[in-house]
């Protein structure tokens, strides 16, 4: 199969969002449900996390921008009213963690939370949907306010519902995301502030913290941004800290920069981008089994050999896009043998959707195809931005 023809990128994103339309939405609490099986029976009807909701959003925002069928701007639009009126914390600002139904169960005001519900407002906006760019405004606002820090060029990462306790937590990856959004909000409406912002994120992360931790971007920090080595330690799996150094956040930041360089290009962010590509792989590509393991130890030694869905989604799209701007056949031949990869292991043909993990030898892990907030993001993420590159 030519995993660069268009058509059968649009076809995978279309795939994606048929395994998850109409059951995704909930008719009775508002935004969508979350939790499905592997044929598409639902398992968890009530939690509803910021992130889930903003990456259903920006799903079915995306279905609408590559000619998808016309739910898809509906399915997008009513993600935007439950984010507008559920999470959307009207007493002190900001947009609640976890709600149940539409109670509020976790009234955390975070950082990686608010990066998506920026990144889903700021697709939707492109796609058309009505009360989008609103939303962008009051993100902008909200982050720039609570979340940014200009001494260190950063996001801080988590307060309480009130903002009055700030957490000592600080991480790479809500900034990976605002970073992505960022970019997003700039192709959206075209005001630079939000390619500054991006351009300000990658340099931060990219240069600064990846040199303090020795030439890869560790993942946890403490307050005055060293890399804290012991924070999570061994829990490579939590779903927003991991432990360790995480190829596929390398390869998911060598694609951003690949992003960023289609605005502003510069030498460092090409030479970097292939750095940290170039390490990822050496360290934690699997050429025995393929795949790519999921975390390194401070030492760069692999601790945890499973692969994730979302690790091979970001390695197919900074494989595209490295290739699109170098032009360099290692690319082009890693992105083929990557989508291959997914396509026998991954994608499952049959019901539609991505198999969440896999262990060292691509045995799928139990549990259910998609719990909260996975809703297949990244791989909807990686084609579009595949479709970008290649046509």
């Amino acid at each position: 199969m030519n995993f660069k023809d268009p058509q059968v990128l649009k076809q995978q994103i279309i795939h994606i969002l048929e395994f998850y339309y109409p059951a995704c939405i909930d008719m009775e609490n508002g935004g969508y449900i979350n939790g499905f099986l592997d044929d598409g029976s639902i398992n968890d009807r009530e939690t509803k996390h910021l992130v889930g909701t903003s990456r259903f959003i920006y799903n079915f925002s995306i279905g609408s921008l590559i000619g998808g069928p016309k739910w898809c701007e509906q399915a997008a639009a009513h993600g935007i009213e439950f984010l507008k009126n559920q999470h959307h914390d009207k007493k002190y600002g900001g947009y609640f963690f976890e709600l149940k139904g539409q109670k509020v169960k976790d009234p955390a005001k975070m950082a990686y939370g608010h990066a998506f519900a920026l990144l889903a407002a700021a697709i939707a906006y492109q796609a058309g949907i009505q009360g989008a760019k609103e939303l962008i405004e009051d993100l902008y606002h909200v982050t720039e306010q609570h979340f940014w820090d200009p001494d260190y060029g950063l996001y801080r990462d988590e307060w309480n519902a009130s903002w009055t306790k700030l957490s000592s937590y600080r991480g790479q990856n809500a900034n990976m995301h605002m970073c992505e959004a960022m970019l997003t909000a700039y192709e959206a409406t075209g005001e630079k502030k939000y390619l500054n912002r991006a351009y300000k994120l990658a340099e931060s992360v990219c240069r600064t913290l990846k040199e303090r931790s020795g030439g890869m971007i560790w993942e946890n920090y403490t307050p005055d941004w060293q890399p804290d080595w012991t924070y999570h330690l061994h829990q490579t799996k939590d779903e927003f800290r991991p432990y360790g150094f995480i190829p596929g956040h390398q390869l998911e930041w060598s694609k951003l920069l690949m992003w960023l360089d289609r605005h502003r290009s510069e030498p460092w962010i090409l030479e970097t981008a292939e750095e940290l590509y170039g390490k990822a792989w050496e360290k934690g590509a699997d050429e025995t089994f393929g795949g790519i393991f999921f975390a390194l130890s401070p030492q760069g030694e692999v601790i945890d050999m499973d692969k994730n869905y979302w690790v091979i989604s970001e390695a197919i799209a900074a494989s595209a896009l490295l290739a699109a701007k170098t032009g360099k056949s290692v690319y082009s031949e890693r992105y083929n043998q990557l989508f291959s990869y997914a396509s026998d292991y991954l994608i499952d043909h049959q019901y539609g959707g991505w198999f969440k993990m896999l262990n060292r030898i691509n045995e799928r892990a139990a549990g259910p195809k998609s719990s909260p907030p996975k809703t297949d993001y990244h791989p909807v993420a990686a084609c579009y931005q595949a479709l970008q590159a290649f046509s």
